[in-house]
């Protein structure tokens, strides 16, 4: 729980500056880190260090000293934390005693020390060695009627090596069975981009925002999930760039902003405003802005001015009558009742983006995190096409990533719905033939383990269970599996709703060093520029007990696959050898990997688009429509509110680093919901009312969440926002998008009950 009375005040300064230099001291003093923490920060996203264990953003050139922001700290804080789970903790309590504290004072306990099983006769975790928890392991896998029994998920943190090995691991097996955290998040990028532009990927790279003329940041709160960004951002500013910062809640960073890092700015209290233009978009109408801008657009055009970039849309498009004919059809009153926004801004956006001969657009779940989240990125490509913004410095499609190497996972083999290309070139280097057909996202896994058609599930790092939808629903079909893994650093809930037999299993962590029989190893991480880079720890591990990722897939690959003639014995010992099989399956981005990777800032793996080259199947850059204005189902009730569910300040994935949402003014407290005054007047609603929210759905499932504190927030008419993962319960688990299996946590339709 909360430490202190809940307390709500608006924070009237700049984000940033001494407000982050002091929550940085203040969170390595509280894990008793001040000496160690501060010697790793040195290191971090440094040419030979080891790379920031939360956001994916990139490195910059590395002229700073510190190369880190406040949530990184904090990061890397609770990772060097000398708090230590023994089997003494585990020894003091059961498991539903565990269950009853909160996800907070789960994290708090510290670094987990050795691998645990759980002992359904005394309902406690009880130590087990390694030996026996890879043969337990091994047995109930190779016990199982298909291997399609099996989940395989894996977290963003995972480094390339041991995700690539992974992914070999469960192909050997015998499935496509890999949810993973992108499902949750980025995979409409993943599944809505390639029809587009070939690429499941982002198109620029971090030098991109010297040359950008205008940058749109959408749906992304900048400050909070990639606050290395702001510097970037800032720079950008003080040369005149336009930003335009869409996004239903005003988020401080967006609006002023102080760099911690910049002497001068932190001497004289200054700071520096961020965006040009912030459009308060109704929740959902992302879809109707960029129709607007394109309708605008489309209309000077027919007028006689030169606004498309025609011989760009001539040589390497196809389609683009479809998108003039819809958006020429929208009509301006429906624009603006779903967009929530005036014509005049709308139009004034349109001018930004015709004027800028570069123009970047970034953007985060707020957009992805919706049911028709994979089309809606196709209408941001296709916004980008009609002024030929790819190809050229300053201009791209920029999805900003959360984990700091999800896109990396994917980009070597963690993928339910890998193409043939890959699978055949698995087959020929590894001397198996892998299963073809496609395997489980996370929806799927959760809905397999409702039927009892799952019995195993093995969790790469991550916390699955507190983050997928449908709460109570989610943890009724964990506990009906035979056997749940998870493979982490620290005690969380997913080690608690578990199945008949249960494993933790602990891992060294990235800023710790990896020492084998071959001697001291790095891995490598891609952020969301497509940038791969060394990590290399440089704090002993927080036990003698923990193992490498490495090493835990491997031993689990010779358990369940004891007459595999893959070598996964030396790959335990040599990370080389590992990066050499990268090389060999993927030698179109790889090639020369072990030598690539001895450059200190690493390298850039190719993207098609930023040499205008297209990996669709007619070669071309598609124009791909999405008839209407709506993003999600429309709901009748006249009552509903739109519900997105957001992170706090102090807060990465699920990781809860305390109680406090500094920028949004709330303290002690994480069970609120922000409302525009006006909806709450018509609800007969007083500020500070406790409520509570039920999702308006057809399922014929009731979920409500109690005790919310109403807080005026200066939200769109019509839009709420509060905290994940507690408001998951609301989220339905069919509530999502049907091309990428991404929920849609951005828009769920509620209405207030009385608390």
């Amino acid at each position: 729980m909360a430490s202190g009375k809940p307390r709500y005040q608006t924070y009237h300064h700049p984000a940033g500056g001494w407000g982050a230099a002091a929550a940085t001291a203040k969170v390595l003093m509280e894990q008793s880190v001040i000496t160690k923490g501060s010697r790793a920060l040195l290191a971090m996203n440094q040419p030979g260090g080891f790379k920031c264990p939360s956001c994916a953003f990139p490195d910059a050139d590395c002229k700073k000293t510190l190369e880190f922001c406040e949530n990184g700290a904090k990061a890397l804080a609770f990772e060097a934390t000398k708090r230590r789970v023994t089997r003494a903790f585990f020894a003091q309590h059961t498991v539903t005693e565990l269950m009853a504290q909160s996800d907070y004072w789960l994290e708090m306990q510290g670094r987990l020390t050795e691998p645990m099983r759980y002992d359904a006769a005394t309902d406690k975790y009880v130590p087990v060695s390694w030996d026996d928890a890879f043969t337990l392991i091994g047995k109930h896998l190779r016990a199982l009627e298909s291997p399609h029994q099996a989940e395989f998920y894996t977290s963003g943190r995972t480094p390339n090596e041991a995700a690539f090995l992974y992914a070999i691991f469960v192909r050997a097996f015998g499935t496509n069975n890999f949810p993973d955290c992108s499902n949750m998040c980025h995979e409409p990028t993943s599944r809505g981009l390639p029809p587009a532009i070939g690429v499941g990927k982002g198109t620029v790279v971090l030098e991109d925002f010297e040359h950008a003329e205008a940058i749109f940041v959408i749906g992304q709160n900048t400050g909070t999930n990639s606050p290395r960004m702001m510097t970037n951002l800032v720079e950008a500013r003080k040369r005149g760039v336009p930003i335009v910062a869409v996004n239903p809640m005003p988020e401080r960073a967006l609006i002023r902003f102080a760099e911690p890092q910049d002497v001068v700015q932190m001497a004289t209290f200054g700071s520096t405003a961020i965006a040009s233009e912030f459009v308060h978009i109704r929740i959902g109408g992302d879809l109707a802005l960029i129709k607007g801008m394109m309708k605008v657009m489309f209309e000077r055009e027919a007028q006689g001015e030169a606004v498309l970039d025609h011989d760009f849309i001539r040589e390497h498009t196809v389609g683009i009558e479809a998108i003039r004919e819809d958006a020429l059809a929208q009509d301006w009153a429906e624009i603006v009742r779903v967009s929530g926004l005036d014509e005049a801004q709308i139009r004034r956006c349109a001018e930004i983006y015709i004027r800028s001969k570069a123009t970047m657009i970034c953007y985060g779940m707020g957009l992805t995190q919706h049911q028709q989240g994979s089309r809606l990125l196709q209408q941001v490509a296709n916004l980008l096409l009609l002024r030929g913004n790819f190809g050229k410095p300053g201009a791209g499609i920029s999805p900003i990533r959360g984990h700091s190497n999800v896109q990396g996972d994917r980009t070597v083999g963690i993928d339910e719905k890998p193409t043939q290309d890959y699978l055949d070139r698995v087959r020929d280097v590894f001397g198996f033939e892998p299963p073809r057909h496609h395997g489980h996202h996370t929806i799927e896994t959760v809905e397999a383990m409702e039927r009892g058609t799952a019995r195993v599930f093995i969790g790469m790092g991550g916390n699955f269970v507190r983050a997928i939808p449908d709460t109570e629903r989610s943890y009724a079909a964990m506990r009906k599996l035979d056997l749940t893994v998870g493979i982490t650093i620290k005690l969380n809930r997913g080690h608690l709703v578990h199945g008949r037999d249960a494993l933790i299993l602990p891992v060294i962590a990235r800023s710790e060093r990896i020492v084998t029989a071959a001697g001291e190893q790095f891995v490598t991480i891609e952020d969301s520029m497509s940038n791969v880079t060394a990590s290399r720890g440089v704090l002993s591990p927080a036990s003698p007990g923990l193992l490498p990722e490495v090493e835990i897939v491997c031993r689990m690959a010779m358990a369940a696959l004891p007459d595999s003639t893959v070598r996964w014995q030396s790959y335990i010992d040599d990370y080389g050898l590992i990066r050499d099989k990268i090389a060999a399956v993927y030698p179109e981005i790889y090639e020369g990997f072990s030598e690539r990777i001895k450059a200190p800032k690493g390298f850039h793996l190719d993207v098609a688009p930023r040499r205008r080259v297209w990996h669709t199947p007619n070669g071309k850059a598609n124009f791909l429509p999405l008839p209407g204005l709506e993003v999600n189902d429309v709901v009748a009730d006249p009552a509903m509110l739109r519900l997105a569910t957001v992170r706090s300040h102090d807060q990465f994935n699920t990781t809860i680093y305390s109680y406090n949402d500094r920028y949004r003014g709330v303290y002690n407290d994480r069970m609120v919901l922000f409302m525009n005054a006006q909806d709450r007047e018509e609800r007969g609603l007083d500020s500070g009312a406790r409520i509570a929210l039920e999702t308006i759905s057809e399922d014929g499932i009731k979920r409500r969440v109690d005790g919310l504190t109403v807080l005026d927030y200066p939200m769109p008419r019509g839009a709420v926002a509060g905290y994940y993962p507690e408001l998951n319960p609301l989220l339905p688990l069919d509530y999502y998008d049907r091309i990428s299996g991404t929920p849609a946590a951005k828009s769920i339709p509620v209405r207030v009950a009385a608390g």
